[in-house]
């Protein structure tokens, strides 16, 4: 009983000596407009609503998360190559590469790697 006692004392302790102690160390500065106000895609928060999107942004965006979740499937695969049926893993891993440069080519031509302009 004794032990869950010190457990639970140093498991309130802990955090709030690490709040106090980022408390006190942080740096004191008055933040200004600029400082305190959140970051929404380059625009002013402060200003009206109805100022027009980049999409030049917009697919930027999707394109990361795209590839994101492209290198996310990727990784597993030399494990996977490992572990089961090489033919399968193989006839996967190509099918799913060649998805992804068709995608690659079709952005390509459609221009939506294109930033010169």
């Amino acid at each position: 009983m004794n032990l869950i006692m010190l457990s639970t004392l140093l498991a309130l302790m802990i955090p709030a000596i690490v709040l106090l102690a980022a408390w006190l160390l942080s740096a004191r500065s008055y933040a200004d407009r600029e400082k305190s106000s959140p970051f929404e895609c380059g625009f002013d928060p402060k200003s009206t609503a109805r100022i027009p999107f980049s999409m030049r942004f917009f697919l930027l965006a999707i394109i990361f998360i795209v590839f994101d979740i492209e290198i996310v499937l990727l990784v597993p695969i030399p494990t996977i190559i490992l572990t089961n049926d090489m033919n399968i893993t193989l006839i996967t891993s190509v099918s799913f590469l060649l998805i992804l440069l068709l995608g690659l080519i079709h952005e390509w031509k459609e221009g939506s790697l294109d930033w010169s302009a």
